[in-house]
């Protein structure tokens, strides 16, 4: 079956992106080198491309009332306007998609999923929904989406783009009529930086695009510094830190599952936590420049007690670094471990997942 193409795919190839294929879509990797990108985020401004993402409305009498019950967060009585960040999980506890939820008012609900997990969430929305008084829009056709981000995209959005963004708080959103049309911007990003989402026709996206790129202050970034942006500031990947087998408390992200309330899978959370771990989501440094790799084994008294889910040669502070998921015994701040990188073992030692922050001096 052939991959999907985004409403920027053209924009893409044209400025010569390494393409590859992401999530079903053929998507851009990177323009220039994945340093130069990631650095463009975190000192000035850049643009990707994210209209891959999924878009989902439900609406209805009981949309809050069933987003509340299939959604780890809690977003009862949230102002309009309000983004929540939270999972879907199945009944076993395991993660069916890691997502956000925009409240666009007290009947209507954006709900924002992972490209590669587009057809699968829809289905467990529409199969959960049969009970509830909802509407529910695959919307996913319908929008193109680009992330801009770093610390000078809200001057930069002001003056190029001419949308007021400086009344946004983080993770809240509003909708903005432009040129005949209704554009939804939030104060969302996946990268560790001050950024905004637009959601907006594919046409308008377009012209989001042309203008950003267009003005010289804006770098086009591919999917590459995505995953290593997000990766140093210790966000997941629904793939690698969350699965169908890794539970929101495993990944570390227990506060976006709020057990006092019912949502599918609580009580299986709830079990786990009582029960106590066995495993876990931590960060760990090498001490050496080799690179940990998603798969490779972590060791520590003779045995395998982990496995990599991400790592890197951190771009912002030059270590090697990875997110691995540890038995329990060995998950605690300052442990000493090793990772198995082909025949040799590195050593290294537990830290926290957030391996950058804004004050890091190198």
């Amino acid at each position: 079956m052939e991959n999907k193409r985004t409403c920027l795919y053209d924009k893409h190839v044209a400025l010569g992106a390494l393409i590859s294929p992401f999530g079903g879509f053929d998507m851009p990797i990177q323009y220039t080198n994945i340093v130069d990108e990631h650095n463009a985020v975190r000192q000035a401004c850049g643009i990707f491309d994210v209209s891959h993402m999924g878009e989902v409305l439900v609406t209805g009498p009981e949309s809050e009332k069933f987003v509340n019950y299939i959604f780890t967060n809690d977003i009862a009585g949230a102002p309009d306007g309000k983004i929540f960040y939270g999972m879907m999980c199945h009944p076993t506890g395991g993660v069916v998609d890691d997502l956000l939820v925009y409240r666009m008012g007290a009947q209507r609900f954006f709900l924002v999923i992972n490209a590669s997990n587009i057809d699968k969430d829809v289905a467990w929305i529409m199969e959960h929904a049969k009970d509830f008084d909802v509407v529910v829009e695959n919307q996913s056709e319908k929008y193109g989406e680009v992330a801009v981000q770093g610390p000078k995209t809200e001057e930069i959005v002001e003056r190029i783009l001419g949308i007021q963004c400086n009344d946004l708080a983080f993770y809240t959103c509003k909708e903005v009529e432009i040129a005949g049309e209704t554009i939804i911007i939030s104060r969302t990003g996946y990268t560790g930086e001050d950024g905004f989402e637009i959601y907006a026709s594919h046409a308008f996206t377009n012209d989001v695009w042309d203008k950003l790129v267009g003005s010289g202050e804006v770098k086009p970034c591919g999917l590459g510094c995505r995953d290593t942006l997000r990766f140093e500031v210790g966000l997941p990947l629904y793939g690698d830190e969350l699965t169908d087998e890794i539970t929101p408390l495993e990944a570390g992200l227990g506060m976006f599952a709020k057990l006092d309330k019912d949502f599918i899978g609580r009580d299986a959370l709830a079990a786990q936590k009582a029960e106590g771990l066995k495993r876990k989501i931590v960060g760990i440094e090498l001490k050496d420049k080799a690179i940990p790799r998603h798969g490779y084994e972590v060791e520590a008294d003779g045995k395998v007690i982990g496995v990599v889910t991400t790592g890197y040669n951190s771009i912002s502070t030059g270590k090697s670094v990875c997110m691995a998921m540890l038995d329990i015994d060995y998950a605690k701040l300052d442990t000493e471990v090793a990772v198995r990188i082909r025949k040799k073992v590195f050593p290294g030692v537990v830290t926290k997942k957030r391996f950058y922050d804004k004050n890091y001096k190198k």
